[in-house]
């Protein structure tokens, strides 16, 4: 491995846009790893600017670290994610992703349905609860949680 292939920690903030900090944090928690010249300073890969902007993106998406984590465990330690790589974790990002639009789609016609006739109160809601068995377990969006 020649020496310009490998990025110090701040050329890696610099290309990613992330703060030193923020990668520290990642490479403590497993995201990435950090090579160690002699005098013990972080050299990283250049294919770990990919695997950050990955986890920035995924954030984004609403995945949690641990979602990132097993994520990029999939992934190759040392050379560029390649295309059958990333249709991998897209794949099962899909998968959650979906699963959550899914979600959101039925919070909304639940809603609009909610509204929609008029009680406007879940004690006396038939529908959505009847008997107010939700009110039996306390207070609080039970149902959304």
């Amino acid at each position: 491995m020649k020496a310009n292939d490998l990025l110090t920690i701040g050329e890696l903030a610099a290309r990613t846009g992330l703060s030193v900090s923020a990668i520290r944090y990642y490479e403590e928690m497993g995201l990435v790893e950090a090579l160690r010249t002699g005098g013990n300073q972080r050299r990283f890969l250049r294919a770990d600017i990919r695997r950050l902007s990955f986890i920035l993106i995924a954030q984004r998406l609403g995945l949690s670290l641990g979602e990132i984590e097993q994520a990029l465990a999939g992934l190759p330690q040392g050379r560029n994610p390649n295309a059958a790589d990333w249709k991998r974790i897209s794949k099962a990002i899909r998968k959650r992703i979906d699963a959550q639009i899914a979600a959101l789609e039925k919070v909304r016609e639940d809603l609009d349905g909610c509204i929609g006739c008029g009680c406007l109160s879940l004690k006396k809601c038939a529908l959505y609860n009847p008997e107010d068995r939700w009110g039996a377990n306390g207070a609080g969006p039970r149902v959304l949680r």
